[in-house]
């Protein structure tokens, strides 16, 4: 048995008699959830169905002993806003909240529902938790990215696509600090890369800046860590655009590369979301969040386009197809 495992059934045996005082027979637990995606969109229900499937691996069934009301963003931080308040509203025992942006939305409206949360990388920075060690509110859960991971996406991007000498970066304007992007400022010039940030708020803005960016030559595009909801949420458009205005496109997010984008590093939500079901188990059982310590992602994944390399005139180098977890052709 490895270490971890170890840890992790031994904090489980310790929470026991919580547990067995928590799941009294007969009652029926209510679990919110806020999505960042549309409801129809088929990254969200991918994850969602994870979670559901998480849950029911650790013995809770939906419509037996547990509820779910799903609430869903579309990228929008005013449905946040409406929707956190709409969940906590309905008096459930926790709430998994996708992002950091849905997170403090939460937080504004409640700061005692435990909420769990799938998809920030700096949780301490953005005043969710105290520490990752020691969340000490009422949040804690899993990151999806490290900072260092946008300078990777930018070494990538130069790896396929060598001549590019200048990166537009498209940043959700509404989304709290740098992020990624100051991992990308400090190594653009190791790699001889000009940054051109382009902050939007909207679709039309996202269109804007990359049309705006694209007719010099030698360009390219990256989404850094985290890919925002507003990002997620208009994938397809800045894949369409990309591949218009033939710009080699990197992205921090495993989803794109099915849209059609060129490549992606980050890493795999539909294991983060099954991972967060053993949080809401473990708060539903009794702990509390202030003490379940933030998690980091266990696995990246590189994910390579062929079809669009192609498309671009561009030949992936063997080293970095040898790296790749999966390579769609």
């Amino acid at each position: 048995m490895r270490r971890r495992e170890f840890i992790t059934l031994l904090g489980g045996a310790v929470a026991w008699p919580i547990a067995a005082r928590a799941q009294q027979p007969g009652r029926v637990r209510r679990i919110g959830v806020l999505m960042s995606t549309a409801a129809d969109d088929a990254l969200g229900q991918a994850w969602s169905a994870a979670f559901a499937q998480g849950l029911q691996q650790l013995g809770w069934e939906v419509g037996g002993n547990i509820r779910i009301d799903y609430r869903w963003g579309a990228g929008d931080t005013e449905r946040f806003r409406k929707y956190a308040a709409e969940l906590v509203a309905l008096g459930p025992d926790v709430i998994l909240g996708t992002a950091a942006s849905i997170v403090a939305a939460l937080q504004q409206v409640s700061r005692t529902i435990p909420i769990v949360f799938v998809s920030t990388v700096d949780p301490v920075g953005a005043g969710l938790v105290a520490s990752l060690a020691r969340p000490g509110g009422n949040a804690t859960g899993f990151t999806s990215y490290e900072f260092s991971m946008s300078g990777k996406l930018l070494e990538l991007l130069k790896e396929i696509a060598p001549g590019v000498t200048r990166v537009v970066v498209i940043r959700d304007a509404a989304a709290a600090g740098l992020g990624g992007f100051a991992a990308t400022q400090t190594a653009a010039p190791s790699f001889g890369v000009e940054l051109f940030p382009v902050g939007v708020r909207d679709a039309a803005e996202i269109e804007r800046g990359i049309m705006e960016f694209a007719p010099a030559s030698n360009g390219g595009l990256i989404i850094v860590a985290p890919p925002s909801s507003l990002s997620l949420a208009h994938r397809e458009l800045i894949v369409t655009l990309a591949a218009k205005r033939r710009l080699p496109a990197v992205y921090a997010g495993v989803g794109l590369v099915s849209a059609g984008a060129l490549a992606s590093y980050g890493s795999n939500p539909t294991d983060q979301y099954r991972r967060a079901a053993s949080y809401v188990d473990r708060i539903l059982k009794g702990e509390k969040p202030a003490d379940l310590p933030v998690q980091a992602p266990t696995k990246y994944e590189l994910v390579i386009n062929l079809k669009t390399a192609k498309a671009l005139g561009l030949t992936i180098p063997p080293s970095v197809l040898a790296r790749a977890d999966e390579v769609i052709e």
